[in-house]
C-alpha cells in the first residue's frame, strides 16, 4: 500500500466544528440545531435496557441519527445519566430520564416524534408499554415503532391517530407484494466495489462499524453509501434499504439486489457499504444470507466479540471463532473477508490490543476496534483491499 499522510486529514475534518455553538447552553444549542437542520425532535423509550443488547434501536440513535434530534432516552434504571458516558464513556448531552413526564420537562415543548428503541426478541409490545405508546399519541406525538407487530394494523391506535392527528411509522412493514422485487441478477450492474459489514452474532456492532467506515471514507474524499438492511439503521436516516427479517424469503434476495441498486444509481458512489444482520453462521437468523447472495459483496468486514462464549439468547449455543466464520463467508459468498472489527465488550483497553494483534497474527488480514481505534485503520482495511479506491485518495489530496 503506497504511503498516505492519513492522519492529517481525517484529524482537520474531525476538527472543523458543525455549529458555531461551543458558548451556549444545551437548550440553546439544540434549538439552534432544530432550526439549522429543519429535523423533527424525538424521545427514545428504552426502559431497562439502555446500553444492553435489546437496546440497540436507542443504543444506536444516541450515537447517530441524521432523521431526527433526539432529546433524551427514557429508561428508570439509568436516569439521571449522560447516554454517551453510559455507552462510550463520553458524554454527548442527550439525558436518560426516568419516565415520559420527565422527557417532556427536559424538552419544555412535546417533541415530534415518541420512537421505541428497545429490540426484544418477541417483537411485541407488552401491556405497560402500549398504554405508554397511546399516551405518547394522546399528547400529539408522532411514532416511530420498530417491531415486527405494526400499529397502523391495530385498530386502537389506528383510531387514536386519527383523533389526535398523529402518524404511525411502521419501519418494519414491507411493501405490498407487487411491489417487492424479485432477484434478477442486475447487481452485476453496479460497478463500484460492494462491501458487507457481516458478524459471528447478533447484535454484535455491524451497523455501528458499518455507519463509522461509511461516515470515515466520506471525510477522506472516497464518495461511500450506507445501504440499510434492519430497522435501526433506516430509523437512523440511512437513505437506501429495507427491514430485510420481515420481507417474504421468496423476495429477500431481490429486495437486496434493488436496494443497493437504487444507492448507485442515484448516487454513483464510489464505494457502498452494506449493513449485516445477524450471522451467516447462526441457526435462528437467515437474513445474513440473503444480505450476501443480494448484494453480492466484493469484499467483507467481519465484526467478532473475543469476549462473548455464547451466541446471544441462546447460552447453550457456543460463538463461531473468526476463522471458521470467515471461512463459511468466503465458500458461501464467492467473496474475501478484508479485515475483522472488534466489539470491545467486558474488554480491556490491552485486551483489545492483544485480540488485535492475536488476530492479526492468525488471520493475516488487518484488525482493529472502530469505536476506540482512529477510523484511519478502518479506511486503510478498504483501501488496502480494493486499489482503485486509495488512487483516488492520493488523486484528492494532491
Amino acid at each position: 500500500m503506497t504511503d498516505v499522510n492519513f492522519a492529517t486529514p481525517l484529524s482537520a475534518l474531525k476538527a472543523r466544528p458543525k455549529y458555531p455553538l461551543e458558548d451556549i447552553s444545551n437548550a440553546a444549542r439544540l434549538n439552534a440545531r432544530v432550526e439549522h437542520n429543519q429535523i423533527p425532535t424525538a424521545i427514545v423509550y428504552c426502559e431497562a435496557n439502555f446500553g444492553a443488547i435489546d437496546g440497540k434501536t436507542a443504543n444506536g440513535l444516541v450515537r447517530h441519527s441524521e432523521k431526527y434530534l433526539i432529546l433524551s432516552v427514557i429508561d428508570s434504571e439509568k436516569a439521571g445519566c449522560d447516554s454517551g458516558v453510559v455507552l462510550d464513556g463520553e458524554a454527548n448531552t442527550i439525558p436518560i430520564v426516568r419516565n415520559l413526564a420527565d422527557a417532556l420537562t427536559k424538552a419544555r415543548a412535546v417533541p415530534d416524534y415518541f420512537i421505541f428503541g428497545i429490540a426484544p426478541a418477541s417483537g411485541m409490545l407488552s401491556k405497560r408499554e402500549r398504554a405508554l405508546v397511546l399516551e405518547a399519541i394522546g399528547l400529539g406525538m408522532n411514532i416511530v415503532n420498530g417491531l415486527h407487530e405494526f400499529l397502523n394494523e391495530d385498530p386502537e391506535f389506528a383510531a387514536a391517530c386519527i383523533v389526535h392527528n398523529v402518524k404511525i411509522i411502521d419501519v418494519r412493514k414491507p411493501r405490498d407484494k407487487k411491489d417487492l422485487h424479485q432477484f434478477s441478477d442486475r447487481i452485476a450492474e453496479v460497478t463500484c466495489p460492494r462491501i458487507a459489514v457481516l458478524g459471528t452474532d447478533c447484535a454484535i456492532g455491524k451497523r455501528t462499524t458499518a455507519t463509522i467506515l461509511t461516515a470515515a471514507l466520506n471525510d477522506f474524499g472516497i464518495k461511500a453509501v450506507l445501504v440499510g438492511t434492519g430497522q435501526t439503521g433506516l430509523i437512523q436516516g440511512a437513505r437506501y434499504g429495507v427491514a430485510l427479517d420481515a420481507v417474504p424469503s421468496q423476495f429477500c434476495a431481490g429486495e437486496m439486489e434493488a436496494a443497493v441498486l437504487d444507492a448507485f444509481d442515484e448516487e454513483d458512489p464510489d464505494v457502498i457499504i452494506v449493513e449485516g444482520q445477524g450471522s451467516l453462521s447462526h441457526p435462528a437468523y437467515s437474513t445474513s444470507s440473503f444480505i450476501v447472495r443480494g448484494s453480492r459483496p466484493d469484499g467483507v468486514i467481519l465484526q467478532h466479540a473475543p469476549k462473548r462464549t455464547h451466541r446471544t439468547d441462546f447460552e447453550k449455543m457456543p460463538m463461531p471463532t473468526p476463522a471458521s466464520e470467515i471461512n463459511l463467508i468466503q465458500i458461501f459468498g464467492d467473496t474475501k473477508v478484508i479485515g475483522l472489527t472488534i466489539n470491545h465488550e467486558e474488554m480491556t483497553e490491552d485486551d483489545v490490543n492483544e485480540a488485535i494483534r492475536h488476530y492479526e497474527t492468525e488471520l493475516g488480514i488487518p484488525v482493529t476496534d472502530a469505536l476506540t481505534k482512529s477510523h484511519t485503520h478502518l479506511v486503510q482495511m478498504v483501501l488496502s483491499a480494493f486499489p482503485e479506491l486509495e488512487r483516488k485518495l492520493i488523486a484528492t489530496i494532491q
